[in-house]
């Protein structure tokens, strides 16, 4: 399996709106927490729109994401996806990530199918989401559970074997914050778990201005340094680095990358 069947195996397709539908009849989502939802699926159902219409741009879209999400309270989010029923079981892997795909029921005014993918990301303490980048896609990343080390990377330059980056987030994320990659900023990001477990809500667009989404591993614990804050870093394929970066085999040590 190449890496775009691995990450397009984990998005899926937009699925059916039935199963929602049915808990919002029996209010499972209830109360004050049904209207909150409704109103944020509507705004990124329309930013998302503008997006793939190129009415705004990717770095518009990810300011007014991080303005959505510093409106919605955690346990919002928890009630609007049904986190408790989506993660029943979960199957963590022993590296990386596994994925579910988030369902809402049919809003009025807004078509049945949505302009964004939506998944729960989760894994357990020591597992990471890979280091990679990204091409003609946005996408963002809502702590829901846990804990997790942040590092995101502007892509600078590309060959066909390495990219030249430049280190921009270093931070513990925590339930109620949030990140976003496009390819005009912060592309690369590389997340690891240092709770028991950890789980995030992820909205993602595909294929931006007609051309085909990708994702790319690379090797941030190998970079070399090109100049001042810039490092050059290999391109991985998805056997390598879920070997590397799939498990952290350092018992939740911080893992000291070559980009600082």
């Amino acid at each position: 399996m190449d890496r775009r069947e691995l990450i397009k195996s984990l998005l899926g397709t937009v699925a059916s709106y039935s199963l929602l539908e049915t808990l919002f009849t029996r209010d499972a989502l209830a109360g004050p927490v049904k209207p909150a939802a409704d109103v944020w699926v509507r705004e990124l159902d329309a930013m998302s729109r503008d997006l793939k219409g190129e009415r705004i741009t990717p770095v518009q879209w990810q300011a007014k994401v991080q303005e959505l999400y510093d409106r919605v309270e955690p346990a919002e989010m928890l009630a609007a996806i049904d986190f408790d029923r989506l993660t029943h079981a979960f199957d963590f892997p022993d590296r990386g990530v596994n994925t579910r795909p988030v369902e809402f029921p049919r809003l009025a005014g807004i078509p049945e199918d949505l302009a964004f993918y939506r998944k729960v990301f989760g894994m357990r303490r020591d597992r990471a989401i890979i280091p990679h980048g990204h091409k003609n896609m946005v996408s963002s990343h809502y702590v829901l559970k846990g804990e997790l080390h942040l590092r995101q990377y502007d892509k600078v330059e590309e060959t066909d074997t390495h990219m030249v980056l430049k280190p921009t987030i270093d931070e513990v994320a925590r339930v109620g914050s949030h990140s976003s990659i496009s390819d005009d900023k912060d592309n690369v990001h590389w997340l690891r778990a240092t709770t028991e477990t950890a789980f995030t809500f992820d909205v993602i667009v595909l294929d931006l201005k007609g051309k085909p989404w990708d994702v790319e591993n690379v090797d941030p614990e190998g970079a070399e340094k090109v100049s001042g804050n810039l490092f050059r870093v290999r391109k991985l394929d998805v056997e390598e680095a879920l070997r590397k970066y799939g498990r952290d085999d350092h018992h939740g040590e911080m893992r000291k990358s070559g980009l600082g």
